[in-house]
């Protein structure tokens, strides 16, 4: 069943000379797990904000064609309406950080669903667990790194455990391996609890392995959609310029040397290796 269906959609930022959305049509099955790629300013950012309503209900401007989220058709919902169902975590935490302790900046959206008390404690403790900062709760989210203030802002959505998720580039500020360990939190949140994921992210060494949906954008337009090992091995792909994840080009090379790997391209290191492994004992 669909939960995101646009068709047809045109937008264009006030005063812009173009459309930063050129014509995208895109639907997303339930519980799908959605990699959104391509280059700076291909419209990623844009394409998510359209999402929960903030285009076109705060971001002004030229909108055309259809969009409906979770049965929803967002031109006519409040954004605040569209919150129930979609929590959208901004690649700047800041933009979405302002209570006077981490533990208030993550209850606040159960407080506005008018959650039960016992309900919003049990949620926000489980959503500080996740993301690994139950420590801070009473930490102004003015006074901890930019890592931790991302953590929080992801907190803040997953508490309100919505239908969809949607992340710009949601581990910016973070290390690799804290990066990781928060992609495998959403990764499980998405296969545990069937929440639709949409990640926009650079990264795909770390991202890859968890999709099976990709997308990739080139100058407001969705240049190719579908199986993430048939794009990424792709020659449009690397023209595009999209960051291939080094196991993937690793692998197209041993192919193209004549070295006998497994037919499945790899999307991690660690499946490389696998194959790699399985290959030399033959």
């Amino acid at each position: 069943m669909a939960i995101i269906e646009i068709s047809d959609l045109v937008y264009t930022y006030p005063g812009a000379s173009k459309p930063s959305i050129d014509g995208v049509s895109l639907t997303v099955e339930k519980g799908e797990f959605v990699l959104i790629t391509g280059p700076s300013g291909c419209g990623k950012t844009s394409l998510c904000r359209t999402f929960n309503g903030l285009i076109p209900h705060f971001y002004q401007g030229e909108l055309k064609g259809k969009i409906v989220i979770a049965g929803q058709d967002v031109t006519c919902q409040q954004t605040f309406d569209m919150a129930k169902h979609v929590g959208l975590v901004f690649q700047n935490p800041e933009n979405q950080l302002f209570a006077l302790s981490v533990e208030k900046d993550v209850a606040f959206g159960l407080e506005n669903l008018g959650i039960p008390r016992v309900e919003m404690r049990k949620r926000v403790d489980w959503a500080l667990n996740l993301t690994g900062i139950y420590d801070l709760r009473e930490r102004s989210p003015y006074e901890v790194s930019g890592g931790q203030q991302q953590r929080v802002a992801i907190a803040s959505v997953l508490a309100m455990q919505p239908e969809i998720i949607v992340l710009d580039e949601p581990t910016s500020f973070l290390d690799p391996l804290s990066a990781e360990r928060i992609f495998d939190v959403i990764y499980k949140l998405n296969q545990e609890h069937g929440i639709t994921v949409v990640l926009v992210e650079h990264r795909l060494d770390l991202t890859a392995k968890y999709t099976n949906h990709l997308i990739v954008m080139n100058k407001g337009k969705i240049c190719l959609e579908g199986n993430p090992r048939e794009i990424l091995c792709s020659d449009e792909t690397s023209h595009i310029g999209v960051g291939i994840p080094k196991a993937t080009l690793l692998y197209k090379r041993l192919k193209m040397n004549g070295f006998n790997v497994n037919k499945q391209i790899p999307l991690s290191s660690d499946e490389l290796a696998v194959q790699l492994l399985e290959a030399l004992n033959k």
